[in-house]
């Protein structure tokens, strides 16, 4: 079955490195605290935070999955560039793989663009439908929004 791709562009009034460093490098803290009912926890389970490592992020009550173990697969710092791939978790029923790659960029007003990819194997016949993709997208959205919005508030972050 054919990859499933979507991307998605958020801009925001946050600078690139402080948007990256909230979402990549303090995301797992940061993240849970802001949204414990999105996520409630992310846990290192083996490696230093670089390419390789393995983490486990539990989601809140009432999401439609329990939990996933991701392994990150890149992190450029300098170019502000994070890609990750889930390797277990229930997320991955009807999947062969999922994976996703950010990328923060300047925007011309000092601010950042916010760029992600998503990227869906599906096993045999299995389908995402319109309305899940549209679901997904604006869920990443809502959590994005709540951070940027966290960060404003807490500009010494």
């Amino acid at each position: 079955m054919a990859a499933i791709t979507y991307d998605m562009e958020v801009t925001s009034s946050v600078p690139p490195a402080k948007l990256f460093k909230a979402f990549v490098l303090e995301g797992d803290t940061l993240i849970p605290k802001v949204l414990p009912q999105a996520i409630k926890s992310v846990e290192t389970l083996e490696g230093d935070g670089g390419a390789g490592t393995i983490k486990l992020t539990t989601f809140g009550e009432g999401s439609k999955h329990k939990c996933v173990k991701h392994k990150i697969d890149a992190v450029d710092k300098e170019n502000f560039t994070y890609s990750y791939s889930i390797i277990e978790g229930d997320a991955l029923d009807g999947f062969e793989s999922i994976s996703y790659h950010t990328k923060v960029v300047a925007s011309p007003d000092g601010g950042s663009i916010f760029k992600t990819r998503s990227i869906y194997v599906p096993k045999c016949d299995n389908k995402i439908t319109e309305e899940e993709i549209k679901a997904g997208k604006e869920k990443a959205s809502a959590i994005f929004k709540a951070v940027e919005a966290y960060l404003l508030a807490n500009p010494n972050c």
